[in-house]
């Protein structure tokens, strides 16, 4: 099993020390985090736009701030009371995980974990690690029909509704697809720490990004993604300045 950092609680980004603005800095992040794209790729766009950047600098930029960011944007939305659990395999340096991933009733991520199993075990450690890292309990919770999460609700969370059928779960299952298309741009996942180091910020950056379009009018739609990008400064530092990248 491998643990993450807790998705709540992280202090103001600091760039103190940083020689490039913070506009450069923000803007990578939100770039790697938002689209498929290496660090190669990244270093390329910026080039054109006149900056000069590594590729290594701008992958210890998201190391450094990608989960501050995600960590931000998770507080900022009051979270739904109905919780989606699913969980699909990955495969790692050859070998089979497990990711674990939990989303509300809007499409919010709530937490991920890659766990070597999908046990009682493993279902019981991410119930709780869900109820520590959101500070909350769910109305309802909805999973497939492992049997595992059946037993970890009993222990954890027996008060709470348990629905548990195939077909009320495509809320979560439809959650994988960004994960899926990343795995498949990065060729594939190589540690269980990297996996999941980049979901947690992953998973909190790249739905805040994706309303549900579908559901939208196109200008409702951009209204909407205004909105998101004026939170995005809020959480980066960046609202208020002139755009430098």
């Amino acid at each position: 099993m491998v643990e993450g950092e807790s998705s709540v609680g992280s202090a103001s980004p600091s760039y103190r020390g940083h020689r490039y603005p913070v506009e450069v800095i923000s803007h990578c992040v939100w770039l790697y985090f938002r689209f498929p794209l290496s660090f190669r790729e990244v270093e390329e766009l910026m080039l054109e736009r006149g900056v000069i950047v590594s590729c290594g600098t701008i992958r210890r930029w998201c190391l450094k701030f990608g989960q501050q960011y995600a960590n931000s944007l998770r507080r900022r939305p009051r979270l739904g009371d109905k919780w989606h659990l699913d969980e699909v395999f990955v495969k790692i340096n050859g070998g089979q995980k497990y990711l674990w991933r939990a989303v509300d009733q809007d499409g919010m991520v709530l937490d991920i974990l890659v766990q070597n199993r999908r046990d009682k075990t493993a279902a019981r450690r991410f119930f709780r690690r869900l109820v520590k890292t959101t500070r909350t309990v769910p109305r309802v919770v909805v999973t497939d029909r492992l049997r595992s999460y059946g037993a970890a609700h009993r222990e954890v969370m027996p008060s709470v509704e348990h629905r548990s059928h195939k077909g009320l779960n495509n809320r979560a299952e439809n959650s994988h697809q960004p994960t899926r298309q990343r795995e498949r741009a990065m060729k594939g996942f190589r540690s269980a720490g990297g996996v999941q180091r980049f979901l947690s910020a992953f998973s909190g950056i790249s739905p805040h990004f994706r309303p549900r379009r579908h559901l939208m009018t196109a200008p409702d739609y951009r209204t909407e993604m205004q909105h998101r990008f004026t939170t995005w400064e809020q959480v980066t530092g960046t609202a208020g300045l002139s755009t430098t990248a």
